[in-house]
């Protein structure tokens, strides 16, 4: 079977075609952690998940990166309102993030990298920018120059007029075009900052991204995922950024080949916003259901479509847990050791639904169905029925077994990096070997290069 996806770019439901097949790789765009996150980022989390779980039933290795925005004007903000620093805030909430997503089933990313962690990546590329004429320095600002990448728009397919309606920075006096958008941008001194070619200052927010994946992953990679609402201008601006740093007017699959969008979560039909006051927070749910109801709830659409959030979905998807619960108990306390099944026909019927496009409501339709046949005493001990069943809502992620698995953070990396950089400056060899083999351990190698030490996460 086939695995289909559908491309964002393309507009078309495509065969899933892995640039390496020993080698899948996926980047989504994470959390900004400066505040609990909304019903809307857990959407993203969990049928991203959900995507890598079932690319791993047919390719062995499947890398995740998933970043971490932790600087930014709305952390700078929020840091001087409660007056805690901006280090506390974001430790604060990356970890709150990471714990409820780890509720919801959501298996951690392999790299979450932290845009911190990679401003010298973002200079770098904002340099090649500029030598390659599609950036221009006004004012201590670094700016992209849309004008310079004919491919602009190419995946929201908008307007000019319709780009320069959804543009999130009227025109300054360091602006030349109004559809131009930050790159560097300089700081005072209250704010964060970096020393830069263009003075103190720090990164702007579609830089990040670019900069990361790149560094985490190379380009192109494979699959690159987030909401809907950041197809513009934050995924058309990645494109820009990434494929002219590369080379002017570089096709965007230089970038990446699939580009993955789920759909908006309202509330009673309406957007959520703070305006409204109508945003629920993953925190504030989970005080009041259990993590497998919210993930059900979430996955209950198929996740292109736009999911009305309601109280009365989430008492539905309650219900229908508990009668799968109910009606599969044995299933849960029977001790069956087998490997993921691929040549059983019931659990082949339901891995089609979701190799189609991640068709959850099929999927769903279909676990109903192997629960009611092992409820018929003729069925009731079949195997390969008790192995489908199984194996189905672990890979759905909501079967009670079916526990995340807390992966490396880059931060924890890093900061051994640095522990055994700092032995070696100190001349404590044998301190710098035992970190390497620690590393090593946990399948990281490292290379000592001129710009620095670099890491890689290995097969």
């Amino acid at each position: 079977m086939n695995i289909l996806i559908f491309d964002s770019l393309s507009k078309k439901k495509k065969k899933f075609i892995p640039i390496n097949k020993n080698n899948v790789r996926l980047y989504a765009c994470g959390p900004t952690v400066y505040d609990y996150a909304h019903i809307g980022n857990a959407r993203m989390a969990v049928v991203t998940d959900l995507l890598v779980r079932v690319l791993k039933t047919k390719f062995k290795n499947v890398t995740f990166v998933s970043n971490i925005t932790d600087i930014d004007d709305k952390i700078i903000q929020a840091s001087n309102e409660l007056k805690i620093s901006i280090k506390d805030l974001t430790s604060k909430f990356f970890k709150i993030y990471n714990d409820e997503m780890l509720s919801l089933n959501v298996n951690l990313p392999d790299i979450q990298p932290k845009a911190t962690e990679y401003i010298k990546d973002m200079i770098i590329m904002i340099e090649k920018l500029i030598k390659n004429k599609c950036a221009y320095v006004e004012k201590n600002h670094v700016m992209f120059d849309v004008e310079s990448y004919k491919h602009y728009g190419k995946l929201s397919r908008r307007s000019i007029q319709e780009q320069l309606d959804g543009a999130r920075i009227e025109i300054g006096e360091y602006k030349r075009n109004a559809r131009d958008f930050v790159l560097w941008k300089p700081s005072d001194d209250n704010q964060p900052g970096w020393i830069s070619p263009w003075g103190r200052g720090r990164p702007g927010w579609h830089i990040e991204c670019s900069a990361m994946s790149k560094k985490c992953l190379g380009t192109p990679f494979d699959i690159h995922c987030g909401g809907v609402d950041l197809t513009f201008p934050h995924h058309e601006n990645e494109i820009a950024q990434s494929c002219s740093a590369i080379q002017p007017n570089a096709e965007p699959g230089k970038f990446c080949r699939y580009w993955f969008h789920n759909g908006f979560v309202t509330y009673n039909g309406e957007k959520m916003s703070k305006s409204l006051g109508n945003i629920k927070l993953v925190n504030d749910l989970l005080k009041k259901y259990d993590g497998e109801t919210i993930r059900l709830c979430l996955i209950s659409a198929q996740y292109r479509q736009p999911l009305n959030w309601t109280k009365d979905i989430l008492e539905q998807s309650k219900t229908t847990l508990n009668r799968i619960y109910k009606n599969s108990k044995e299933i849960h306390n029977e001790r069956y050791e087998f490997p993921l099944p691929l040549e059983n026909e019931f659990f082949l019927e339901f891995l089609e639904s979701l190799y189609d496009d991640l068709n959850t409501p099929k999927a769903l339709g279909i676990l109903s169905k192997l629960i009611n046949l092992k409820k018929n005493k003729s069925n009731g001990n079949d195997i390969k029925l008790i192995q489908a069943i199984n194996e189905s809502l672990k890979l759905l992620g909501i079967s009670k077994k079916a526990k995340p698995i807390k992966k490396i953070y880059s931060e924890s990396i890093e900061m051994l990096i640095e522990e055994r950089n700092k032995a070696r400056k100190e001349k404590n060899f044998d301190k710098a070997d035992e970190i390497r083999e620690k590393l090593k351990s946990q399948k990281i190698e490292i290379e000592d290069t001129q710009e620095g030490t670099v890491w890689k996460k290995l097969d």
